[in-house]
């Protein structure tokens, strides 16, 4: 029981690595063309970006199918710390920051409010060279300042 605890723990901790890696090296590189339309304002309800959402959930889905199919071994808690932290950035990134969703107009919470301004400075670069702070959940401390 423990272990499949710290299971979903650290894959859901090793994600924000994953989500700053892809971003950085991968949104903002190769897959830029699927990326480009996130830095630009839009009043589209679905940009070409959301297909990352998408490319992330496959290999959830297919570990917590694995893990249901051999009575939920460490697949099926891998693949839930994957959909808990797409969870996560789902209510972070879409509603909290871009308020895709109209949810949270706003917020004195701190390190919400070190959120919104590292991602700020995130999309003040138009194009996919320059770019900063490209992770979601752990923020740089000097956000947190005034």
């Amino acid at each position: 029981m423990l272990i499949n605890i710290l299971i979903t723990i650290s894959v859901f901790a090793f994600m924000e690595f994953v989500a700053w890696f892809t971003h950085k090296y991968i949104m903002h590189g190769l897959l830029w063309v699927l990326h480009e339309d996130h830095h630009k304002v839009t009043s589209k309800v679905f940009q070409r970006n959301d297909f990352f959402f998408v490319i992330f959930a496959l290999p959830s889905i297919a570990l917590i199918f694995t893990g249901t199919y051999t009575e939920y071994d460490w697949a099926f808690f891998a693949g839930l710390g994957i959909l808990l932290y797409g969870m996560a950035y789902f209510f972070v990134h879409d509603i909290l920051i871009h308020q895709r969703i109209k949810w949270f107009r706003y917020t004195r919470n701190p390190y919400f409010r070190a959120l919104r301004k590292a991602h700020k400075v995130h999309h003040k670069h138009l194009n996919k060279e320059d770019g900063e702070c490209f992770g979601m959940l752990v923020v740089p401390l000097k956000y947190f300042k005034a």
